[in-house]
């Protein structure tokens, strides 16, 4: 068609979609959307195949075009105009049943056209723990309402007695509501711009601009898949769960033009919260695909053509119901996600003309530490701490990774500032800052993470409780490429302050540094937990992967990590092999010696095995 009406309409998709990110994070007023941007909106074709990804979670991209589909299969007949579908059900199409999707059918001269689609974390889905994320749950039943889809608004008019039944199942409806409405303003807008471009430029013309859009991205990916080398690379991702540690495998095969994912040799399927479905792998192996390999590729059904996933039934990463999956955003699926960035960093790293795309892992292990309790102001409050977004950037091969650098599958993710979240919990943050020696080793450090510490503050129950739930604290994740080293794992610590087992007479509020803490630590990673009292609660989670040799990287970058407490003084020599004097200055004759030493000694230990 026309280039110059194509290019138009093309950049007009991308506005509808803005537009309704917009609406959504406006109407919200739960900060896990309009602060972490928790979301997603996109658009679909009529029949349901993905058009115009957006922005926010990516994973979410293929599992909406999945709930479309299903919506489509199962209200087929009676998909009106002004229709509104919601749907959450894991084993339909959803990644748990916190993420409710709202989908809503397009029509223009009285004919279905298009899909939009969107999706919240909502603030309360009624499973056992407030939030959402239930580690205790031990099968899908008690993980709050799952819907494999009905139909919230019926020809433009909200269908009252289905809201007030979900409603009635879950904590602070009012919450939920602006949720709810923020979803539907959303797909609201997106109907409204979609059916604008369409009387300006008429249904055939944006129809097959929008089968050429699709058409041009498979051709663009395949060309570029072709253009890298063919090969297999491997990545194994590890999860620990009260001691138990299950384990996602990933063998990546690029023939040609296209890419299989495989997940045979993963672990069956565990009896904790930390399971996905085959709808959630799918799309967790497609967060880091998107921006990785397609950043200047529209993400629509053309990428996903030239892609195979496989995974065996019953496995950790394909459960099968009822199986409990409320976790599984921050773990099976998250495990997903890295071992796909590490594969496709290692492809990448072996192109000499795609090596400079190539990274290492990015925040490798999301922490989903809810809260919940009374306000200051009396009311009830649930949400996240929104510092899980803030994430640590991979190491390229070129640079460090960023610092607190967001995440690979989110573009456009955040944490909120401290105010916020003492505005909105009866909390007061100790410290928030970069955590040292936190970023992945390498000749390129991996971007670092950071540590908090915060305690109850003016709260009329004297705290609250939280969920620690995620991937453990055992393992590091955030894997390194190219020989560089993985970040740091996460810790949480519960930090005990009875006030008699501490006679330092220190008040825990002054603390600058978990050792500064009073009372008794005690390493937690998964349950329900109380904050009460001076009781206090320290996370620290894992930096960026590394990339190359940390024997490679140059004394004088080392010495300004030290000084700039982005690594300590006892990594710089230990594992970097820089020796410093005692202001600081680098003996480059004792380095040299030092990373001598080192290699030789790496060399003995691989013949000794």
């Amino acid at each position: 068609m026309d280039p110059i009406t194509f290019s138009i309409i093309r950049h007009r998709l991308f506005r509808v979609v803005d537009e309704a990110v917009i609406t959504l994070k406006h109407v919200s007023g739960s900060a896990i959307t309009n602060e972490g941007h928790d979301l997603m909106v996109s658009l679909y074709r009529a029949d349901g195949s993905l058009l115009m990804g957006g922005v926010g979670f990516l994973h979410h991209l293929t599992s909406a075009a999945e709930a479309c589909k299903a919506i489509i299969r199962r209200f087929k007949g009676q998909i009106n105009e002004g229709d509104v579908y919601l749907l959450n059900d894991p084993y339909t199409a959803a990644l748990h049943t916190s993420d409710i999707y709202l989908v809503a059918p397009i029509h223009f001269g009285g004919k279905l056209v298009a899909w939009s689609a969107c999706f919240v974390h909502v603030y309360d889905i009624g499973a056992m723990n407030p939030g959402g994320f239930s580690p205790e749950s031990q099968d899908i039943f008690t993980e709050g309402i799952s819907s494999p889809g009905l139909k919230l608004v019926d020809r433009g008019e909200l269908r009252q007695d289905v809201l007030d039944t979900l409603l009635n199942m879950v904590r602070s409806p009012e919450m939920v509501t602006l949720d709810i409405r923020s979803m539907i303003a959303c797909n609201n807008v997106a109907a409204d711009r979609m059916q604008a471009l369409i009387r300006k430029y008429g249904h055939d013309t944006v129809d097959e601009a929008c089968a050429t859009l699709i058409e041009q991205s498979e051709k663009l990916l395949r060309a570029r898949l072709a253009e890298l080398p063919d090969g297999q690379w491997q990545s194994r991702q590890y999860m620990d769960v009260k001691g138990e540690t299950a384990k996602v495998c990933l063998t990546m095969t690029k023939a040609g033009d296209t890419l299989t994912f495989d997940f045979t040799g993963s672990s069956p399927q565990s009896k904790y919260a930390l399971n996905c479905t085959k709808w959630a792998s799918l799309g967790g192996l497609f967060a880091p695909l998107f921006p990785l390999l397609c950043y200047d590729i529209t993400w629509n059904e053309g990428v996903i053509r030239p892609i195979t996933m496989i995974a065996p039934e019953g496995s950790i990463v394909n459960c099968t119901r009822p199986a409990p999956v409320s976790v599984a955003t921050v773990g099976a699926i998250q495990s997903v996600n890295n071992a796909a960035c590490a594969t496709i960093g290692k492809m990448l790293a072996a192109s000499e003309k795609y090596r400079r795309e190539a990274t290492a892992v990015w925040h490798a292990n999301h922490f989903a530490v809810f809260m919940f309790g009374r306000n200051q102001r009396g009311g009830q409050a649930i949400g996240i701490l929104t510092e899980t977004f803030a994430g640590a950037g991979g190491a390229r091969t070129f640079a460090d990774g960023v610092d607190v650098g967001g995440e690979i599958p989110n573009p456009i993710s955040r944490m909120a500032n401290v105010e916020t979240m003492e505005s909105i919990f009866p909390l007061r943050y100790l410290f928030r800052r970069r955590l040292i020696d936190s970023g992945g080793p390498g000749k390129f450090r991996g971007g670092l993470g950071m540590e908090i510490a915060l305690m109850p503050h003016d709260a009329p129950d004297g705290g609250l409780h939280y969920v620690v739930s995620g991937k453990g604290a055992k393992y590091s994740m955030s894997e390194g490429l190219g020989g560089g080293y993985p970040g740091a794992p996460n810790r949480y610590v519960w930090v005990h302050n009875d006030e008699a087992g501490d006679q330092r007479n220190v008040d825990p509020s002054l603390a600058l540094s978990l050792e500064d803490m009073p009372g008794r630590s005690e390493d937690i990673s998964w349950g329900v937990f109380p904050l009460m009292g001076k009781d206090a609660l320290y996370v620290a989670w894992n930096g960026g992967g590394g990339f190359g040799d940390p024997l490679e990287r140059d004394p004088e970058q080392v010495r300004t990590d030290v000084e700039s407490r982005f690594v300590t003084r006892d990594a710089a020599r230990q594992v970097y092999g820089v020796v410093t004097d005692a202001g600081g200055t680098v003996d480059l004759a004792a380095t040299k010696r030092l990373r001598a030493e080192m290699r030789g000694a790496r060399m003995d230990r691989r013949a000794a095995e």
